[in-house]
């Protein structure tokens, strides 16, 4: 069961980002404030979720949420200021678009770069520990899924219905085939066979 938060006193945000490893489109990130009452068993970190399941749990999480929000950086300012700080941007952006300001941030990851003057803490694996990370991984997750299917129409050739922009073997091939399109992050390498990125 994942715990609510970790200092209850205070209105905490959760934060998580999706998209980091991918070799195409935006990062997304999503902020999410929840109520002290909120419960959900289904709940758990996006990536042990179904897609079916993470679209179920995206409007009740929204319908409860006291506040939730979500921050995008394009593939263009990624190649521009690295993909980390284009995370922590996303998250940045995220936080504030939030109708209530937060007094803790909650981060998945191990890093982070300070937003204004709001404390903050860093979680490994802090989606699969905290509803609200939880909640904002499903968020961040399911907003960018939309995105790289309505973009998948444009270019079907790279299989992002399927891949949503992640170096798999097809998507390699693809580039390799057909070369890389406008919405292909330059600043990655996207043309050898490395399959994976790491960070």
């Amino acid at each position: 069961m994942l715990e609510l938060s970790l200092y209850p006193d205070l209105i905490e945000a959760g934060c998580d980002e999706a998209g980091r490893g991918c070799l195409a489109g935006p990062v997304f990130a999503a902020a999410v404030i929840l109520p002290s009452d909120f419960i959900c068993e289904a709940l758990n970190d996006s990536k042990q979720l179904s897609e079916k399941k993470r679209y179920e749990l995206r409007p009740y999480i929204e319908e409860k949420a006291l506040a939730w929000a979500v921050g995008i950086v394009t593939h263009e300012e990624i190649d521009k200021i690295n993909i980390l700080n284009a995370s922590f941007l996303a998250m940045h952006r995220a936080v504030e678009a939030l109708k209530i300001r937060p007094q803790h941030l909650l981060i998945d990851g191990n890093r982070f770069k300070k937003f204004e003057d709001i404390p903050h803490t860093c979680i490994v694996k802090g989606d699969g520990k905290l509803l609200p990370i939880a909640a904002a991984s499903v968020l961040a997750k399911t907003y960018r899924d939309d995105y790289m299917l309505a973009i998948h129409k444009e270019y079907p050739m790279y299989d992002w219905n399927k891949n949503k922009g992640y170096p798999t073997l097809k998507h390699r091939n693809a580039i390799a085939k057909f070369d890389i399109c406008s919405y292909h992050r330059k600043s990655f390498n996207l043309k050898d066979n490395q399959l994976s990125i790491d960070f």
